[in-house]
């Protein structure tokens, strides 16, 4: 079931930059980087009306008061995304963009649930997100694996029985995550799911305390055996899951800027990164869905970058976090860092990103 672990590949050329340090992206809805462009290409390919006018008129749509506003639009575009190439198509769409920013590991998440609801076969899906992920490493020298996402506002239940069907699929997932709307909904129902996914040698992951409070860290890590948090901002609000987290070095995985699209945050000046920071918090940074929120992972480094002053070494040890936070084998997380701290020592006319 777990996918075999890759040999090293080399990095892509523009992923050593002296402006912003090598990275994974483990903070990553595959549907939210589908461009308005891609959609529309493949909205045409599949017969599917869009409800806009052009891909201008999409991105304009692009004004979110919450999540729920953010996820009603995200399951409308998904729309288009009907066959194995489709999705193989979008899988590279954003490897090509994340290399491009210095990523040279991803973690994709993928809502199968959604796409299964409309009548996709699962086998459809997953075999296309795998082919993007193996034609994105022999092009760009990136390595991804998937992460079955499972979906709050769903029953339990059903995480469990799209579970059992990728386990006879003997499909390539790394490991299962929980994702979509946190507020009225407990982790508890996927208990189960996430029971025999760790039985299955599979890792986990879980969005917690985006909207939700800080009590919902805890449940996580506690009734779903979480390894990693996605999110996580408001962890701060309780001193105590703030000890947990710093003591066991719970990875985050914080999306500033979507937290400020989708107004979890009013402003990214107000953003708590500084103070998780502080509290020696073991952060990475990520993009969420980058198509949507205006700012791939790269862009997200260099806005906190340019708004909180953030030194070399403080961007390098986001970056390095990110590996170590990954689901990647050890001598992978090694060889990575080994990068990363070559970024750090290396000298820079400015330690401030171009663009």
């Amino acid at each position: 079931m777990t996918p075999t672990p890759s040999t090293p590949a080399p990095s892509h050329p523009l992923a050593a930059t002296p402006q912003r340090p090598p990275r994974a992206e483990l903070h990553l809805h595959l549907e939210g980087t589908l461009e308005p462009d891609l959609a529309f290409a493949l909205a045409e390919r599949n017969g599917v009306d869009l409800p806009f006018a052009d891909p201008a008129a999409l991105r304009a749509a692009y004004d979110f008061t919450d999540l729920q506003s953010f996820l009603d639009l995200y399951h409308a575009t998904s729309q288009v995304l009907r066959t194995a190439e489709d999705f193989a198509d979008l899988t590279v769409a954003y490897l090509r963009r994340a290399a491009a920013g210095g990523v040279r590991h991803a973690e994709l998440m993928v809502d199968l649930q959604t796409h299964v609801a409309r009548g996709v076969p699962l086998a459809e899906v997953v075999a296309g997100v795998t082919q993007g992920l193996a034609d994105g490493e022999a092009e760009l020298g990136v390595s991804g694996l998937l992460i079955a996402a499972f979906l709050r506002h769903r029953p339990g239940s059903e995480a469990e029985a799209l579970l059992d069907d990728l386990l006879a699929l003997d499909a390539p997932v790394a490991g299962v995550g929980l994702a979509s709307t946190e507020v009225g909904f407990s982790a508890a129902p996927f208990a189960p799911a996430f029971a025999k996914a760790a039985a299955h040698g599979l890792r986990r992951t879980a969005h917690a305390a985006e909207e939700g409070p800080a009590w919902h860290v805890t449940e996580v890590l506690d009734v779903l055996g979480a390894e990693r948090v996605d999110h996580g901002i408001r962890a701060l609000e309780d001193r105590d899951v703030v000890a947990r987290l710093v003591r066991d070095q719970i990875p985050l995985t914080v999306c500033p800027v979507s937290n400020v699209r989708l107004r979890a945050v009013p402003s990214l000046a107000e953003h708590p990164l500084p103070a998780m920071l502080e509290a020696r918090l073991n952060v990475s940074l990520n993009s969420d869905d980058p198509s949507y929120f205006g700012g791939y992972v790269d862009e997200v480094d260099d806005a906190v970058t340019a708004q909180f002053h953030l030194t070399r070494d403080q961007r390098a040890d986001l970056a390095a976090a990110s590996f170590r936070g990954s689901f990647l084998p050890a001598e992978a997380v090694a060889r990575h860092v080994a990068d990363v701290e070559e970024w750090r020592r290396s000298s820079s006319t400015s330690q401030q990103p171009r663009g």
